[in-house]
């Protein structure tokens, strides 16, 4: 068969084709080791100048929230009205979430806390952490901010930006817990601000939740004084005295509609979360050979088409 005449042929010109790229290799080794060994030194470099970030966190499970049964006849009167009795509200984790991403919210957050200073790198500098405890490198790159030729308005957008990178909520769809965390070079200022947006979160849920129990109240007894109606008297009766218990309950509670399992502590200076300076190191190493041998062999190419040209 005249395949299986040629199939030693084929063999030998790939052995052939194998020498002639580990002898491209070899032969533009040094330069590769070379290349290789400039861009380590430059991630290593890099890594060293990024300071350590710590997470602090705070485990939240949501309060039980008891919805009155309503009447057919309360429930449309009540809709003819344009006023929500409930049974449809989200659950914390999301009601907290949507909130967390409000910039009404942060911006009001930011004003009240003084937000901008306490976030900016140069307040942060004076806790951050390095590795080998050296933070020369970054400080001869990093430039100090400037931004005294910045609005207000453009300021505070810029910090609600950084907090949305540093501030996260997560839930357990299994247990039900809430996680609020926030990563930030500096380890006290993470604390800090969980301790900030666990209150201001659910003080402005609070709020939200307690502006509507009053608007239900004030139709409610409307109703009450207008209505002849034995059994809705009854049940509006029952809802009125419902809503006052939340509203008293409410009041009472520390945090509104989550209670605290675990409080958030200042991370230990060895609990880092990131940079992960070995990882940074290893794919300098990798990527830098793979470049390395790419470009020995474009190298090689372009010798043996300039020579052919000849």
């Amino acid at each position: 068969m005249p395949v299986q005449e040629n199939t030693p042929e084929y063999l030998q010109e790939d052995e052939i084709d194998l020498r002639e790229l580990w002898a491209t290799i070899m032969k533009h080794g040094r330069e590769i080791i070379k290349f290789s060994a400039v861009i380590t030194i430059l991630a290593l470099i890099y890594a060293l100048s990024i300071p350590n970030s710590y997470k602090s966190h705070t485990l939240l499970t949501p309060q039980e929230q008891s919805k009155p049964a309503l009447g057919g006849g309360l429930a449309a009167l009540a809709g003819m009205a344009g006023v929500s009795l409930g049974g449809g509200s989200a659950d914390a984790s999301t009601s907290l979430e949507v909130i967390l991403k409000d910039y009404n919210f942060n911006k009001a957050v930011i004003k009240k806390h003084d937000l901008v200073k306490r976030i900016s790198s140069d307040n942060q500098e004076k806790n951050m952490v390095f590795a080998f405890g050296f933070g020369g490198i970054y400080r001869l790159f990093s430039s100090k901010n400037n931004d005294k030729n910045f609005s207000e308005n453009e300021k505070i957008f810029s910090a609600y930006k950084a907090l949305q990178s540093m501030v996260s909520l997560s839930s357990d769809k299994k247990t039900g817990l809430i996680t609020l965390g926030v990563t930030a070079q500096d380890r006290f200022l993470a604390k800090e601000l969980v301790d900030i947006y666990l209150m201001e979160l659910t003080a402005h849920l609070k709020q939200m939740e307690i502006k509507e129990v009053l608007k239900k109240i004030k139709f409610y007894k409307q109703e009450l004084v207008v209505t002849n109606d034995i059994q809705l008297k009854t049940q509006i009766s029952g809802l009125l005295s419902s809503l006052v218990q939340k509203k008293v309950l409410s009041s009472s509670n520390e945090f509104y509609v989550v209670s605290q399992m675990i409080e958030p502590r200042v991370a230990h200076v060895t609990e880092k979360t990131k940079p992960k300076r070995s990882l940074i190191l290893v794919l300098a190493v990798i990527m830098s050979l793979m470049i390395g041998v790419f470009g020995a062999f474009f190298k090689e190419f372009l010798n043996k088409n300039r020579q052919n040209a000849q």
